[in-house]
């Protein structure tokens, strides 16, 4: 399907070679400022021609606001959002070779065999031109998230290749055990995963941006393609969020990241390296949280703060627990407990190479594919603001369901 959550909802629609791409928001608040200004930053993060390292499609995905403001402010109907595409040339996967083969890997055969039919140029919806939608979209969300909340979603490249930003070592065979890791957490901003030192990779360290820069030239020079992951985190989120059983908070997460395209895995926490420790390491044990200032953020969590000013939007509790380590990555039971929720996506290596491949045609026959277009070499560059996109659709789409219960509840208690 092509709409995504359920209280706050995004379709989108359009392919990689049509005249535009775009979705409409359904769920957003009215009474927020909104103009393309606090949209187009994500977008121009996420777009392509932005370095060597990326594809050499000239687009500037210029977003336009169709519907749902009037005067900059929300109105709570549909919000349209447009992308036209300037830069499409479907006259590239023309020919016998691109339209009669099947690309290894691609969605090409699988669409076919769906449909019965297919966008031959540039994989259609399958193509990471659908993905602007979500960043559009995500970026109202992330809006009302900070207003409100005070949330702040950063993500960043952790890995290419073999090439590592926290190599496992015997000390800290998981990157949540690892304290510099964990600051990074509390620390990194999108400024910072943006400087010019870290670009165009997108990892906050120099070093290690340099070696990954290398190993994606490498790669891109043989005409071949490489894969890596992306590190996520949302600070400040709500407590209580997530919908036991099916809907839980990590669940969500997890398909929201694993429907972005080449996505191939999805931990949270310690992930799958916390499989490989004991339970008496990995628990994270509960400490008496102790009245805390007014975050950066401006959102007050202190027990003294005012209801509003309390993340869940309940009455202040005289106290509250936190936890001593994080190896569950700010989830437990599917709900949000107050700490940092992290999580890290793979992304496979992009199917479109200049290679010559051996393979078939769509009827059987032995032939070589040597594929045309323009295509990353490796895609973890710009999916880094797809990722703070979906991360911040999954958490508006909780944050609206938990509040209507809230809501509910609160009613309930005002009658006595």
């Amino acid at each position: 399907m092509s709409t995504f959550g359920r209280a706050f909802r995004v379709t989108t629609y359009g392919e990689s070679h049509c005249a535009s791409v775009g979705c409409i928001v359904d769920g957003c608040p009215p009474g927020m400022k909104l103009t393309e200004a606090d949209i187009q930053p994500q977008l121009s993060r996420r777009r392509p021609g932005q370095s060597a390292l990326t594809t050499p499609r000239d687009e500037k995905d210029r977003v336009q606001i169709q519907s749902g403001t009037e005067f900059g402010v929300t109105l709570g109907t549909p919000i349209g959002l447009m992308v036209k595409n300037e830069d499409h040339r479907p006259q590239d996967y023309k020919g016998d070779t691109m339209a009669g083969f099947p690309r290894p890997s691609h969605a090409d055969y699988t669409y076919q065999e769906k449909y019965g039919v297919r966008a031959s140029s540039g994989g259609g919806r399958s193509s990471a031109r659908e993905t602007i939608a979500r960043v559009a979209s995500g970026a109202i969300a992330e809006k009302y998230l900070s207003l409100v909340y005070g949330v702040e979603i950063v993500a960043f490249v952790s890995s290419v290749g073999d090439e590592e930003l926290f190599p496992p070592t015997s000390t800290h065979p998981i990157p949540s055990t690892n304290p510099i890791f964990l600051k990074l957490l509390d620390t990194i901003t999108r400024e910072e995963v943006d400087h010019p030192d870290y670009l165009p990779v997108r990892c906050p360290n120099k070093e290690a941006a340099n070696r990954m820069s290398n190993k994606i030239t490498e790669f891109q020079e043989n005409k071949d393609s490489i894969g890596g992951t992306v590190t996520c985190v949302i600070r400040n989120c709500p407590v209580g969020l997530g919908e036991p059983c099916f809907d839980k908070l990590e669940a969500c997460l997890a398909q929201g990241m694993l429907s972005i395209p080449a996505t191939k895995g999805f931990e949270i926490g310690s992930g799958f390296g916390g499989c490989t420790v004991p339970g008496s390491i990995h628990n994270d044990a509960f400490v008496s949280s102790i009245p805390v200032a007014p975050s950066q953020s401006g959102v007050d969590t202190s027990p003294e703060a005012p209801p509003e000013a309390v993340t869940n939007g309940a009455k202040p509790r005289p106290n509250r627990l936190k936890t001593r380590t994080n190896n569950s990555g700010g989830v437990q039971g599917g709900i949000s407990n107050g700490a940092h929720i992290y999580f890290r996506v793979g992304f496979k290596p992009p199917a479109t190479i200049g290679q010559a491949q051996s393979t078939v045609d769509f009827g059987g026959k032995d032939g070589v594919l040597e594929a045309k277009g323009r295509h990353d070499p490796c895609v973890v560059p710009r999916a880094v603001a797809i990722v703070e996109a979906m991360a911040a659709l999954v958490v508006m789409d909780a944050v609206v369901t938990q509040g209507s219960r809230q809501l509910m509840r609160d009613a309930l208690q005002s009658r006595g």
